[in-house]
């Protein structure tokens, strides 16, 4: 456990030691020694070396003392909530085990950064080396957080990988949580919560948890409360404190929660649906749904709902064909009749439409079992099938690849026999060529579930087997040398900060080839025969300020006069730091641009701009 700088502590206890020279150092009483031994300087290895100078001060330091307590505290404060205050526990033990998850977590990322790029294979072997050290949970959670919050512009790699691990490693855990979830009975589930998971899936290294919801719900309520205590001060939802279960019978009550409550959220809140950007995934996740103040019909209405009910109204969810909405009896409980329910639209600032007033928000008819209560499983479906429709419309880049995997694993968990997004599941990992063994388990059990797939099924399971041979013979990178003839033409290298002369676009350089390799169609939708040297010239794979990675021509690249980072996701995958004005390939890139970096620093080195 030795760690640079272990005499500087040691130093400072013999200073201390030093002023009292009148007694001996270990004839102190215990919780005297136990307070200098928690001195801040004080290293671990400190105190490892001061427990084995005697038996007194061995005993001092047990594990289960103050001193490694200490130690462990002001090592890993984040570790600090998982513990209960005054909890008895073998400190020292604790202070090993984690010791060893940061050495040997970091050595596995390092080794697979390195050796394995595909992401697939970091989360799937990464993630079983950290699983396998046997450490709490949360030991390999810290571990991953510390390696992210390192210095900003150093280890760039390790921290790409980090994050993917610390995604899949949350993932897995929500998902269990959601799992949980779905097995309690359908009258114990809240829409909120059920919402919430989903958000947290979606977005797992998102600062999101309910209780940071709920208190900003009630946060809402409060503000409701206050509104309608000057219309009603005897009102008896003011009576109610928060977490208490009850409801307002009379219905001029409840017509004064409703109008109250569409006042402050609507009028003194300024929530609205977000008609200008609606596919926008951020509107279905209840977080930046109450940060932006804006979403669509599903989200909104699960706050809506959410809200009334704390302060005595009960709404039910409605299934509506293309806009969610909410029921509100106003009869007896029990009704069937659809016309005994006044509709709410949380999307139109908490409308209230008749059922015949429903079907104009559509523009057509429809049966009334459309407007029947639905249950908060379905909810999450169709909350879930909104963000995978998106995810569909995506534009192919990794942002739209990752939203579809999550929400397919989302509606799977939900619906796990549902043939139609197996099949697209089992599409999309053959597409991005990862998990093949699952691919061939989902195949499996789609064949099951529905023989007549068998056509679909034995194409992917036949390319499928391939690709597992492949990999068990992976091919060697193409190493390009900027010094080979046929690449005379390229002005630009690896690493360098480039801004686009036409788009006006900043962004990095991470590959390029002596011309332009894309197919006939996309030379002609781009109008590449445009350009002074159309497709006969360098192109440039860049990664784009905007997250978006683009094949540019040399002709429309030039260096930026003032370089700075490129906040791109994938920055990591081919670097290894950002050095002054220019990014490091990594280990990887380098094998595959070997002479680029020399050329990258001699640009920057003379102080060149063009070419």
């Amino acid at each position: 456990m030795a760690t640079s700088g272990a005499g500087d502590g040691c130093s400072s206890l013999n200073g201390f030691v030093s002023e009292i020279e009148q007694k001996q150092f270990t004839d102190l009483p215990a919780e005297l020694l136990e307070y200098i031994l928690c001195f801040p300087v004080l290293k671990h290895v400190d105190i490892c070396n001061v427990s084995c100078s005697c038996k007194r001060l061995h005993d001092v330091c047990h594990g289960r003392g103050k001193v490694w307590g200490h130690q462990y505290k002001l090592r890993w404060p984040r570790l600090q909530k998982h513990y209960r205050q005054n909890e008895c526990c073998d400190w020292l033990k604790e202070y090993r085990t984690r010791h060893t998850v940061a050495g040997l977590a970091s050595l596995a990322l390092t080794q697979r950064s390195v050796t394995q790029p595909c992401v697939g294979q970091v989360l799937g072997d990464s993630f079983a080396e950290i699983e396998s050290l046997g450490a709490p949970e949360h030991f390999c959670e810290d571990e991953l957080l510390s390696i992210l919050n390192s210095d900003r512009r150093k280890s760039l790699t390790l921290k790409y990988y980090a994050k993917k691990i610390l995604y899949f490693l949350r993932q897995k855990n929500i998902l269990r949580s959601l799992k949980m979830f779905l097995e309690q009975p359908a009258e114990q589930q809240s829409a909120l919560e059920g919402a919430l998971l989903v958000d947290q899936y979606c977005n797992p290294l998102a600062d999101v948890s309910l209780d940071g919801i709920s208190s900003q719900l009630e946060e809402i309520t409060d503000k409701v409360k206050k509104m309608l205590r000057i219309k009603n001060p005897s009102h008896p939802s003011l009576r109610v404190t928060q977490g208490d279960c009850f409801a307002v019978d009379d219905f001029d009550l409840q017509r004064q929660v409703v109008v109250t409550l569409n006042a402050v959220l609507y009028e003194q809140l300024q929530y609205k649906g977000n008609e200008c950007d609606y596919y926008n995934p951020l509107n279905s996740y209840i977080h930046q749904v109450l940060l932006r103040r804006t979403g669509i019909p599903i989200s909104l209405s699960v706050i809506y709902m959410t809200l009334a009910r704390k302060l005595g109204v009960q709404l039910e969810p409605v299934n509506f064909p293309n806009h969610f909405l909410l029921r509100w009896c106003q009869q007896q409980r029990g009704s069937g009749d659809i016309y005994d329910f006044v509709y709410i639209d949380a999307f139109g600032k908490g409308k209230q439409l008749t059922a015949k007033e429903c079907e104009y928000l559509i523009g057509h008819q429809v049966t009334a079992d459309y407007y029947n209560a639905i249950s908060t499983t379905e909810v999450l479906l169709r909350m879930v099938g909104n963000l995978l429709n998106i995810g569909k419309r995506g534009e192919g880049n990794e942002k739209s690849y990752q939203l579809l995997r999550d929400s397919l694993d989302l509606y799977l968990t939900i619906n796990p026999d549902n043939v139609q997004y197996l099949l697209l599941q089992a599409r999309l990992y053959f597409h991005l060529g990862i998990w093949p063994e699952k691919v061939l388990d989902i195949l499996q059990h789609i064949q099951a579930l529905d023989p007549s797939q068998h056509g679909a099924v034995g194409y992917l399971v036949q390319h499928t087997l391939e690709h597992i041979q492949h990999k068990k013979h992976p091919v060697e990178p193409e190493v390009k040398r900027r010094s080979a003839p046929e690449h005379l033409e390229l002005q630009y290298s690896v690493g360098l900060i480039m801004k686009h002369k036409r788009s006006g676009y900043n962004c990095a350089i991470y590959g390029w080839d002596p011309k332009c390799t894309m197919s006939q169609e996309w030379i002609t939708t781009m109008r590449v025969h445009q350009l002074s040297s159309g497709a006969n010239q360098p192109f440039y794979n860049v990664l784009v300020q905007d997250g978006t990675c683009r094949y540019a021509a040399q002709e429309n690249l030039e260096p930026h006069s003032a370089p700075l980072e490129i906040a791109h996701p994938e920055v990591g995958r081919y670097f290894s730091e950002f050095h002054d004005s220019h990014y490091v390939a990594n280990e990887e890139l380098q094998t595959r641009y070997p002479e680029d970096m020399a050329e990258t620093l001699a640009f920057h080195r003379t102080g060149r701009h063009y070419y």
